[in-house]
């Protein structure tokens, strides 16, 4: 395979537009019968686990696995990869412990469970930390899209917000008219491609290499250290770090995100859960190890075609442009286009299912809850449709701003997203697992495990980075473990000495 010249070809942008215009006639076919905003936001609560199951894949890895896992093999080295390793405790903590109990309360909001037993501030609590959670989320991965775009199109970044905005509008469009259904079967559609896309670029480069020549044999001189474990907590990635962060960001989002806790409402009972669960952590495994090998694969193509990479432009430091410089310039015309519509399946398949899960909350938790509900179904639908519409805007006008986050795409996914999900789910922590737990305890924990969260994730910025090798004081892998220890402990410990003292003013009384 001969190193291309050019980008995308006519046929490639046609195939990014028939895809546009499906996912926008599917919306539009989804929301013609719809009646109720359950049929809206859950799917009336009878959906095939096995979509739902997909559906949760596809929302909750998106583009940052898609372009972040080759990119961090290529230029720092495959112990990311370790990170599967934590799926099986996911499933048995999050399918028989979190599911058995989430399961009884069949509700729209996730967040409608804390008020019952923690208070109406700590309800708005959590409905806050979503809301900026998924707007920044949302944000990221527009961005991050748009920036493989224009290595692909061979622009320069001025055209970052043009291709954010037809990016935010396609997929922002499906949803405001479809809802959760239009969202889980685009979910599926999506997966293909990105999956799809993935095997055609390793199949590409085991042609050129007239086999598995490919794959490594020893350590690549272009990779880190990256060791088992280290007491020095600047070690950038390490394996039991890896599994450790992995393991919180999935539980934490099951037990605490919308987005999860949506899907799995979407079900019809806890076997069904549990089994879209499995359906979730195995699809993402199956196309983690993919990513990984495409990774593999295009560091030796790239070591073996030096001349393939345009002038400027090096494994190490540009490692996150290289999967997308592949795909436009070295794969078939017509392949390309299929590829990059998986890229951006990828990044829609979290706008869509972000905007459906924040529409559900505030109109759940914000409209009804303080008496603003619409007096009909017909006008409560055209409102979250009104308000999906909104919160889209607001993501396409949010995303430009993500550039002034430093780190390769893994580093900044896991600077961002861990500043907020521990800390959500120990909301949930405290309402349904902590009979003693009290407002003030909980609040009390919470700005604690966000200070450390805050400390930990951007210490080269408050401490300044290590001068030898760049990296941070603190690894960002740190982020979400240190987040819900801290607020876990604090939020307990502080929770039981308010119940001692209410016991014994009671004992007095």
């Amino acid at each position: 395979m001969s190193p291309a010249t050019s980008g995308l070809s006519a046929i490639d942008w046609i195939i990014i537009a028939i895809y546009a215009i499906s996912t926008l006639v599917l919306g539009w076919w989804f929301g013609r019968k719809q009646e109720t905003t359950k049929e809206y936001f859950v799917g009336s609560g009878n959906m095939n686990w096995m979509l739902i199951g997909v559906s949760l894949f596809a929302t909750l890895l998106s583009t940052i696995s898609y372009l972040s896992t080759p990119g961090e093999i290529i230029g720092k080295g495959p112990i990311y990869l370790t990170n599967l390793l934590a799926l099986p405790f996911v499933f048995a903590v999050v399918g028989f412990v979190f599911l058995p109990i989430y399961m009884k309360y069949r509700v729209t909001s996730a967040y409608e469970l804390l008020e019952e037993n923690l208070g109406l501030s700590v309800r708005l609590l959590g409905v806050f930390m979503f809301l900026t959670l998924r707007l920044i989320w949302m944000s990221l991965l527009v961005y991050l899209a748009a920036k493989a775009m224009i290595v692909m199109i061979g622009v320069d970044e001025s055209w970052i917000p043009w291709i954010v905005i037809v990016t935010g509008i396609v997929s922002v469009t499906y949803t405001t008219l479809g809802g959760l259904k239009a969202v889980v079967i685009t979910d599926l559609i999506q997966t293909i491609l990105l999956f799809g896309g993935a095997l055609l670029v390793i199949a590409m480069v085991t042609i050129d290499f007239g086999g598995f020549g490919w794959f490594p044999t020893e350590w690549h001189e272009n990779w880190d250290k990256q060791p088992l474990f280290s007491f020095d907590p600047s070690t950038r990635i390490t394996v039991l770090g890896t599994v450790l962060s992995v393991f919180v960001w999935h539980t934490c989002t099951a037990g605490g995100d919308q987005v999860s806790i949506q899907r799995f409402m979407a079900t019809t009972d806890v076997k069904a859960a549990r089994r879209a669960l499995a359906t979730q952590l195995i699809i993402a495994a199956v196309v983690g190890i993919t990513l990984g090998f495409v990774g593999i694969s295009l560091l030796a193509y790239f070591q073996a075609h030096p001349d393939a990479l345009p002038a400027g432009m090096n494994l190490k430091d540009d490692a996150d442009k290289i999967f997308p410089r592949f795909i436009a310039f070295h794969l078939p015309p017509g392949v390309s286009g299929i590829v990059i519509a998986a890229m951006f399946a990828a990044a829609m398949s979290s706008i869509d299912s972000g905007v459906n899960s924040i529409t559900a909350v505030v109109t759940n938790d914000l409209f009804d809850r303080f008496g603003k509900r619409p007096r009909t179904e017909k006008e409560h639908i055209r409102l979250a449709r009104i308000l999906a519409l909104s919160i889209g805007l607001f993501i396409v006008c949010l995303s430009p701003f993500m550039g002034a986050i430093s780190g390769n795409i893994t580093t900044i996914t896991g600077k961002t997203v861990n500043l907020f999900v521990p800390l959500i789910f120990c909301l949930f922590f405290f309402a349904l697992f902590v009979k003693f737990a009290k407002p003030a305890g909980v609040w009390i924990g919470w700005a604690c495990g966000m200070t450390a969260a805050i400390l930990v994730a951007f210490s080269g910025d408050i401490f300044g980075v290590n001068p030898e090798t760049g990296y941070d004081p603190i690894s960002f892998q740190w982020t979400g473990p240190v987040a819900l220890l801290v607020n876990i402990i604090i939020g307990t410990g502080v929770s039981y000495v308010l119940s001692r003292k209410d016991a014994a003013l009671k004992a007095q009384a």
